[in-house]
Parts: C-alpha cells; structure tokens; sequence
C-alpha cells in the first residue's frame, strides 16, 4: 500500500495537465480556446453583478403560492373522492330532457324483426328474365 499510495503521489508532481495540454489549430473552436485562456484577460469582479430586479414578487410569495395551489388540489381530490356526492331528484330531468326530445318511438318486440323479413320476402318481386 505504501508502495502505491507513493507512486500516486509522484505521479501527481508530474506536470500540471491543463497548463501542457496543446490546441489543435486545425480545431474549429481553437482560435475562442485560444482567446479564453489568454493569462492577460480580465477577470468580472463583484462589483460587475446586477442588483436584483426590484419589480418581482417575493421569494416568500412563491412558497405561499405552491401551497395555495397543493391546497386547492388537495380540495378538489376531497370534494371528489367515491362516494362524496350522489345523483338526486334526476326525475325532473329525465322528463324534461324526454319533452324536448319529442315523441317516444316504442322499442322493437322480439318477433318484430322476423315479421319484417317475412313481409319484405312477400313483397319481393324476382327480376324480369332476359
């Protein structure tokens, strides 16, 4: 272990990676590295951030806002949960929406479709031969 934590520590001494690391100038991008790494470049100091904008709401607001907003989620769940509500007096409604239909048409008996093809096989007239 010894032995090895010691030729990591040699290994480190090297050379520093980022400092020999050469540009290839046939790269598309090696002219921005090559202006990004000048050691002449000036640096942003502290003074260069922006104040903070002065026309937005308070960061407290935001909290207030997502739990007004889970609330009212969690509401809405409640309130329409199984078995929370129930159908009552839709015997008015059923009428009314009847009325405005218009007439009933009596539903079909079992024998009446048979009673049709029959009828309609009486009535059939075979073509004329040629």
């Amino acid at each position: 272990m010894a032995l090895i934590s010691g030729c990591m520590l040699l290994a480190a001494c090297v050379g520093n990676p980022f400092k020999d690391a050469a540009i290839d100038p046939k790269s598309p991008v090696a002219a921005d590295v090559a202006r990004l790494t000048r050691g002449d470049a000036t640096f942003p100091a502290f003074s260069d951030i922006p104040n903070a904008p002065k026309d937005v709401r308070p960061i407290a607001n935001y909290g207030r806002h997502a739990q007004a907003m889970l609330n009212a989620g969690a509401a809405l769940e409640r309130d329409t949960a199984p078995d929370t509500w129930t159908l009552n007096a839709t015997d008015a409604f059923v009428e009314k929406a009847r009325r405005d239909v218009g007439p009933q048409i009596e539903p079909p008996k079992p024998g009446d479709a048979e009673a049709f093809a029959r009828e309609l096989r009486e009535r059939a007239t075979p073509p004329p031969p040629r």
